[in-house]
């Protein structure tokens, strides 16, 4: 059965183009992204194959409901050059008008396009890949000399557009900036009091929850959020009586975060589930949302926090100092600062009223600047430009 719309099968219409996304994997943070820019890319103008390097990830049934063939290239770790000869091949089967390839991780698909015959490719720049922590490779060098392939760029913050430009040697016309967007209405504020989350007793006491989401590695430094919670609740003041821990995700760090809470007689005030599927739910179960990370490229939690009507306590780094507006939605941090983390999460605790302004704030910010449809329209311009639509 032929799936492509009634009008583009119409005569005088034009088929729409195919566009063959290259990611390293379907995951909770990248996959989600590519879901939703799909969902909302209009159907008689694209449709689109993804090829995953790795395995598929847990986004494949979700995108083959859109239509969208996924092909797993199976990359080994370590040195494969038997993958690159695979997609070379996979994207001579497939024809497609453009291929759009992610981070270092997928820069290499730039040149298997090239081989293949295909005339537009896209490369973005969407924050910290993990890939890049194992190459043998310096990553610049790497980009520097595939820059001549990339027909345009797409980076997600403003710092990573300079460093293309200034580093990468981008040219600055061959260079969007746009950022990432949220679903504002999977992730909304709860309209009550809180969900009962947690272990038996977790919520206890008018608990005001600090919550935090995200990979637990060391560069999510979420070590640095525990100490300045041991630090609040060993105070004597009242209102930290109330405070829980809740982070949210797995990672290398995860056990040796668990046991300094145990090791502190913490570990009954503090909950750490590890990956959930229920993000959206657990986010409005927090009163705050706290980010420590030594580096931020994406900022996808911390939309999503802002969308959830959350205050931030972020660390100033990359698009934290973007997204966030002191004194308006949030509080920035200087990194490894545990004191000075401390003080700002007892604010919010202290006041608040103040936790509610911000994170009103912050949700119409998200609304007004980070919506699906405005970023699908921005993803269309770059598009339709290289195209000649």
């Amino acid at each position: 059965m032929d799936n492509r719309p009634l009008a583009a099968m119409a005569p005088g219409f034009a088929p729409p183009r195919l566009i063959a996304h290259v990611i390293n994997r379907l995951d909770a943070g990248s996959g989600n992204g590519l879901l939703d820019l799909i969902a909302h890319m209009p159907g008689e103008r694209y449709r689109h194959a993804v090829l995953c390097l790795r395995d598929h990830g847990k986004f494949h049934d979700d995108l083959r409901e859109y239509g969208v063939e996924v092909i797993a290239l199976h990359k080994r770790e370590g040195a494969d050059p038997g993958h690159f000869l695979r997609m070379v091949r996979v994207l001579r089967a497939l024809r497609p008008d453009l291929v759009h390839t992610r981070n270092v991780g997928g820069l290499e698909g730039q040149l298997a396009a090239a081989l293949a015959g295909v005339r537009l490719r896209v490369h973005g720049e969407y924050g910290r890949d993990p890939a890049e922590r194992c190459r043998a490779r310096p990553p610049g060098l790497l980009r520097r000399a595939l820059r001549p392939l990339v027909g345009h760029y797409i980076a997600v913050s403003a710092e990573q557009e300079r460093w293309l430009i200034e580093q990468v040697g981008a040219e600055p016309s061959r260079v969007s900036h746009i950022a990432n967007a949220v679903d504002s209405l999977e992730f909304h504020p709860r309209l009550g009091p809180h969900a009962a989350v947690g272990p038996d007793g977790f919520m206890r006491d008018d608990a005001f929850v600090i919550g935090s989401v995200g990979r637990m590695d060391d560069a999510k430094n979420d070590t640095t959020l525990i100490e300045a919670f041991l630090r609040l609740i060993s105070s004597p003041h009242a209102s930290h009586k109330r405070l829980r821990l809740l982070l949210v995700g797995d990672g290398p760090m995860r056990a040796e975060c668990q046991a300094m809470l145990e090791r502190a007689g913490a570990g009954h005030r503090a909950w750490l589930p590890g990956e959930r599927p229920d993000t959206a739910q657990l986010m409005r179960a927090m009163d705050l949302m706290v980010l420590p990370a030594l580096a931020e490229g994406s900022g996808n939690v911390l939309l999503e926090a802002m969308a959830t009507g959350l205050p931030v306590v972020a660390t100033s780094v990359g698009v934290h100092k973007e997204l966030v507006q002191p004194g308006l939605t949030g509080i920035l941090v200087p990194p490894m600062s545990p004191d000075v983390m401390a003080s700002a999460i007892a604010d919010y605790c202290r006041i608040p009223e103040m936790g509610a302004r911000h994170g009103a704030r912050a949700r119409g910010q998200v609304i007004a600047h980070h919506s699906l449809p405005a970023m699908a329209r921005s993803y269309l311009a770059v598009y339709d430009a290289l195209a000649g639509a």
